[in-house]
């Protein structure tokens, strides 16, 4: 008598891949993504392709954290050590037959051209991640000097290049990782100090410290110049100072209802530079008013507070600074590219997460969210581990 077995259903096959995907995780990159479409939309349709390639990027990004997210921790473990490594000497690589574009020198050639301080941003909260788990439960105050050595290393090279913001991106990953694995308050307390106290004697000697002829020790001429435009943006109004000078003008005239879709006359009349990629977030204040950065705000404090969420929960230490360096990777991008678009910060490049245009950093974004989805799964259903289980009676 012949048995009858029915085929699986391509949804049914599917179904266990997502299982134990954090739904309010989900949530949270979906409403991003849609407002960074229809943001896109108003301020890049006559942009070229900067719409669709938007689109694509994103689905790139969906794809890169479906993937990711079937990996579980343990695996990811295993890639530190390699990607960290392979980041590094690509900096180098870099800093000795890098290619130079407006004076600056971040990319190489392999045969395709890549920018490799981009792999920093995930390869560095990794490795600092693998080091705290491979110390655990014997952490010396030599384990926090050889984690800032390995991290130092990475930041310096890309500071060189120069690209403050990728920079201060890895720096602030890094640290993130060093404080959520107890890096002691007394360690922590006097940088932050001597730091406001640095930010507080700039602004009170900014006449003096930026006049004509002054030059700052360790920073470039141009970093100089961006911390100089930033304290007076009307030094040179139609120069350095136009970028800030034209998004505050953008987010102001938006007011608390804003201008409306595709009607905000700052962004279509041209007035706003990089209105597609850095500076997007005074387009799309101008067109949707308090009301709307309210909403992106929200949005990014809730992806924060789910990550930091998912940390809190994770079942061990690697999984719990991954997804905490994570969380704070988006709170580093969403704080610095609306505080220098409002002209609270200096101008250093950096996109902000979902709305800005640009494929490498969409596809670094991707990466991360895959990562934090794969620390989610492995607290609500069972991983299989190479441990090897004693199934004899």
């Amino acid at each position: 008598m012949g048995n009858t077995f029915d085929k699986p259903s391509i949804g049914q096959r599917l179904l266990p891949l997502f299982r134990g995907f954090d739904g309010w995780l989900l949530l949270a990159v979906l409403l991003l993504a849609s407002a960074g479409l229809v943001a896109m939309y108003s301020s890049g349709y006559d942009h070229g392709t900067r719409f669709a390639d938007h689109a694509r990027n994103m689905l790139i990004a969906g794809a890169l954290l479906f993937v990711v997210a079937q990996v579980p921790p343990q695996r990811l473990l295993w890639a530190a050590v390699p990607l960290y490594a392979l980041g590094v000497a690509l900096l180098v690589g870099v800093a000795l037959f890098g290619i130079t574009k407006k004076g600056a020198q971040r990319w190489i050639n392999l045969g395709v051209v890549i920018q490799p301080s981009e792999l920093l941003k995930i390869a560095m909260p990794l490795m600092l991640a693998w080091w705290f788990q491979k110390r655990e439960g014997q952490l010396r105050p030599l384990d926090f000097a050889v984690a800032a050595a390995l991290l130092v290393v990475p930041v310096g090279l890309i500071m060189k290049q120069p690209d403050l913001g990728t920079s201060l991106l890895v720096l602030a990953a890094g640290l993130s990782v060093i404080f959520f694995a107890g890096l002691p308050w007394k360690l922590v307390v006097p940088p932050v100090m001597l730091g406001l106290v640095g930010i507080a004697l700039i602004v009170w000697f900014g006449d003096d410290l930026c006049a004509p002829g002054q030059r700052w020790p360790v920073l470039h001429d141009y970093q100089q110049q961006r911390i100089c435009t930033l304290l007076d943006p009307t030094r040179d109004p139609l120069g350095k100072g136009f970028h800030i000078i034209q998004g505050m003008i953008a987010i102001g005239s938006g007011g608390v209802w804003g201008k409306g879709f595709m009607a905000g006359t700052q962004t279509h009349l041209e007035f706003i530079p990089e209105r597609t990629t850095d500076f997007i977030f005074a387009a799309f204040s101008e067109e949707f008013g308090l009301l709307g950065n309210l909403f992106l705000v929200v949005c990014f404090i809730f992806l924060v507070w789910r990550g930091l969420a998912i940390a809190m929960q994770a079942t061990t230490l690697f999984g719990r600074l991954m997804a905490g360096a994570v969380s704070m990777i988006f709170f580093t991008y969403a704080f610095v590219n609306m505080g220098m678009v409002s002209g609270m910060l200096p101008v250093v490049g950096v996109p902000l997460p979902f709305i800005s245009y640009g494929g490498t950093a969409m596809v670094t974004l991707g990466l991360a969210l895959g990562i934090l989805m794969s620390v989610a799964r492995a607290q609500r259903m069972p991983i299989a581990t190479d441990t090897p289980v004693d199934v004899s009676g």
